[in-house]
Order: C-alpha cells, then sequence, then structure tokens
C-alpha cells in the first residue's frame, strides 16, 4: 500500500494536507537578522579592515544556524486531513514532535478567526475545532477560510456535525 503519512489506515484516504503560515518562523527571522547586523557594525565602521568582514559572514553563519531550527520547526509540522481524522504533527526544533489526532465524526463545531491587520493582509488566522473532549487550537493557518470551508466539506462528508434534532432522531 503506498501511504502519505507514518500511521495512515489501509482504508483511509488523505483529502488534503495543510500548515501553518510562514508568520509562525518571525521568531527565526529575527534570530537570522539580529546577530548579522550586530557583526556587521565593526566592518561598517571601519570597512577597510578585511578581517572584519569575515566577522560579519560569521554572524550571517550564527543567524542562519537559528534561522534552521525555527524553520525546521515550521516544516515538519503538518495538519493531516483525512476521511477518518485531523492529524497534528508539531515538531519542536530537532527531536522533539508531538501527533494529536482528532476523529473527524467526533469533531462538533469548527471556528475560525482573522484576529487584525496584519493577519488579513498577510492571510492567516486560528481554527478552532471543537469536539466532545475539548478544543483543538491550530493557530496561524494560511488561508483560514479556505481551510475552514475544505474542513467543514471533510467533516460533513463524513455524517459528522449533526444538528441535535439529527442526533435525536438518530438515537431512536
Amino acid at each position: 500500500m503506498n501511504t502519505q503519512f507514518e500511521g495512515q489506515h489501509e482504508d483511509e484516504e488523505v483529502l488534503f494536507i495543510f500548515r501553518r503560515h510562514p508568520v509562525a518562523m518571525r521568531k527565526g527571522f529575527y534570530l537570522l537578522f539580529f546577530p548579522f547586523v550586530l557583526a556587521s557594525v565593526p566592518f561598517l565602521l571601519w570597512p577597510t579592515n578585511m578581517d572584519l568582514f569575515w566577522v560579519a559572514i560569521g554572524g550571517l553563519g550564527v543567524g542562519l544556524a537559528f534561522f534552521f531550527y525555527h524553520w525546521i520547526s515550521w516544516y515538519f509540522s503538518i495538519f493531516v486531513v483525512t476521511n477518518m481524522r485531523l492529524r497534528q504533527v508539531v515538531q519542536k526544533g530537532f527531536f522533539n514532535k508531538s501527533v494529536i489526532d482528532v476523529g473527524i465524526s467526533k469533531i462538533q463545531n469548527i471556528s475560525y478567526n482573522v484576529p487584525g491587520f496584519s493577519a488579513a493582509v498577510l492571510g492567516y488566522g486560528s481554527l478552532v475545532v471543537q469536539t466532545y473532549v475539548g478544543d483543538l487550537v491550530l493557530d496561524k493557518i494560511e488561508h483560514p477560510g479556505k481551510i475552514y470551508n475544505e474542513l467543514q466539506k471533510a467533516v460533513h462528508g463524513s455524517g459528522g456535525n449533526q444538528s441535535q434534532d439529527e442526533y435525536e432522531e438518530a438515537s431512536e
């Protein structure tokens, strides 16, 4: 069988995969920028000393190492929606990984929020997936309205998200 992700069941079909918006890496961008700028200041003050140029390049290298750490966390953190479940895989650094599975039929309600001007301009927001157990908050998701609609289709297609009248009729 050709699986698309680790832990996929044989009868499970992947509907779509999404990830967080690149703005979730903003701390990594800061950690790339500041070491490079600080290491470049001596070269900018004394441009004739070429040894200080290598200090600036070293600052860029340190910044890239910090950025790479945050990029790994962003790139390997994904959300997979199948015909059976919503899987959240969150990578924290190089070695820390957590996985949360929520059955599609267990989802009661889905909502999304775009929290301000910068989020609206850049196209990110938060999704809140409500289940019987509790809420699963997916923060800084790219195109939350589109993901919301796709997730609603998946829940509706699985027979979940029933209204109270449908639930009472089904239980009788």
